[in-house]
């Protein structure tokens, strides 16, 4: 397919299907941020009630970075991988310390936050700022492999990196990528999904059963008040081994603490 024929497709099907989504009706980098962290690996349609009740709780870079990291784990309920909430936090907090509450527009400065990988750089940049620059995700992934590579290859992100800049709208790089993520978001329901030849690609593991479910059953016992170790044990149906490496891990991480025999969030 000509690069031509590949961008009026994609945009064709934006300009019909594409979604309005609530991060996607500012400019404020602070926003746009929070709407990222919370992305990853998290489904859209979960995503937009808590972004709307996390920013009105937390409406800005001073607000989070002040607030009881407590406070912004309750929040947060619901959205999985807690560990994001603290990064997020985290990189809040950095962002007034060092850039006096503003977010920084270079690539370099983003990746040294917590929590910011080359991608979630790269789409604050885009969305935030309109700059273009070339970052991929899986329903990029997705358009690019459907597009220009055949069924039996797998594909590296080096290669679709190389079409991603080719093809890259310099003057619109936001509405292009939102383009190319509601258009990928489609072809992953309607073919076998795309991305699975990434070389990339890795199968989520079962989340029943999991350590990430209970480090949740964890956060969420302790959430509102604290707990006895008792009490929690009692709660939680898993090995006390498994409890413990998660406890231990919890408080390594900065999310619970111990006094005496109660453990409370910090």
């Amino acid at each position: 397919m000509s690069i031509k024929k590949f961008r009026k497709t994609v945009w064709s099907y934006y300009r019909q299907h594409g979604r309005i989504l609530p991060w996607r009706k500012t400019r404020d980098p602070y926003k746009i941020l929070m709407s990222e962290i919370m992305l990853q690996q998290t489904q859209v349609d979960r995503v937009v009630s808590k972004y709307t009740a996390f920013t009105k709780q937390f409406p800005n870079f001073k607000t989070l970075a002040n607030a009881r990291t407590s406070d912004v784990i309750q929040a947060w309920q619901g959205l999985g991988y807690n560990r994001r909430a603290l990064n997020l936090q985290r990189c809040t907090q950095e962002v007034v310390q060092k850039y006096k509450g503003k977010l920084p527009s270079s690539y370099t400065e983003l990746v040294s936050l917590p929590g910011i990988g080359p991608y979630t750089a790269g789409a604050i940049m885009a969305f935030a700022y309109n700059k273009p620059i070339a970052c991929i995700e899986t329903n990029i992934r997705a358009v690019y492999i459907h597009h220009f590579f055949s069924p039996t290859k797998k594909v590296s992100d080096k290669e679709l990196l190389l079409l991603i800049e080719q093809t890259l709208d310099t003057q619109n790089p936001r509405e292009w990528y939102w383009a190319l993520m509601d258009y990928g978001s489609y072809l992953k329901k309607t073919l076998p999904n795309p991305a699975r030849r990434s070389t990339h690609h890795t199968k989520q593991k079962m989340f029943k059963g999991s350590n990430r479910q209970l480090r949740g059953n964890i956060l969420k016992l302790v959430s509102q008040k604290s707990i006895s170790e008792k009490k929690l044990f009692a709660e939680i149906q898993r090995k006390p081994i498994e409890i413990r490496g998660a406890l231990t891990a919890l408080t390594k991480e900065g999310f619970i603490q111990k006094k005496g025999a109660n453990i409370s969030l910090i």
